[in-house]
């Protein structure tokens, strides 16, 4: 009995949840290799890469899985489109490209948030990062240009989203060493 009432527990802690929008495979290899070039020259710790489409969830794993599929058995897949290198003034924002917040973008963002409950304070800004860190503002205007010039053609860079995933990501981690994977829905239906 007390060994039920344990697994129960461990079943309904929170932990902490991003919903992601993975590039297709041969944009994922090019935006992990311009990361790993910036990464070499400005720091910061390896992630995949992803558009954030809902963050700072705090849910119990199985009710984050569930609204997952619930979101995404209702999204077919989606065009993102590259706008921009810019750099942002928080650590998980630090160097980034801009995508278009095109209506379909907003969109499936909003859509998710509404699955999963959450209410963010702040409008949504679709990106992918490529640095995560604390730098100054020099040194992230340098890591803008230089990304640029890693990969001349990054900038209007168009590509189709099938695929969401579900990622444990506690931001108290800033090394992102204990993000994991959970849950992938592919959008093709």
């Amino acid at each position: 009995m007390a060994e039920t009432a344990k697994l129960e527990k461990a079943d309904n802690s929170e932990e902490f949840f991003s919903v992601w929008a993975i590039p297709p495979p041969d944009v994922n290899r090019r935006f992990k290799s311009l990361m790993f070039s910036l990464r070499s020259e400005f720091g910061g710790p390896a992630f995949d890469p992803h558009i954030t489409v809902v963050g700072d969830l705090r849910l119990p794993r199985n009710e984050a899985i569930a609204f997952l599929h619930s979101a995404a058995a209702s999204i077919n897949p989606f065009t993102a489109r590259i706008s921009a290198v810019s750099h942002g003034a928080v650590f998980y924002q630090c160097v980034y490209l801009l995508l278009d917040p095109s209506p379909q973008v907003k969109e499936i963002s909003s859509h998710c948030c509404s699955h999963f409950g959450y209410k963010s304070s702040t409008a949504y800004m679709p990106h992918l990062s490529l640095i995560y860190g604390d730098l100054g503002e020099e040194e992230k205007e340098r890591a803008s240009k230089r990304a640029e010039e890693i990969d001349a053609g990054i900038k209007g860079l168009t590509f189709e989203i099938s695929l969401l995933a579900l990622y444990r990501t506690d931001t108290r981690d800033k090394t992102t060493e204990s993000w994991e994977l959970v849950e992938l829905c592919d959008l093709k239906k």
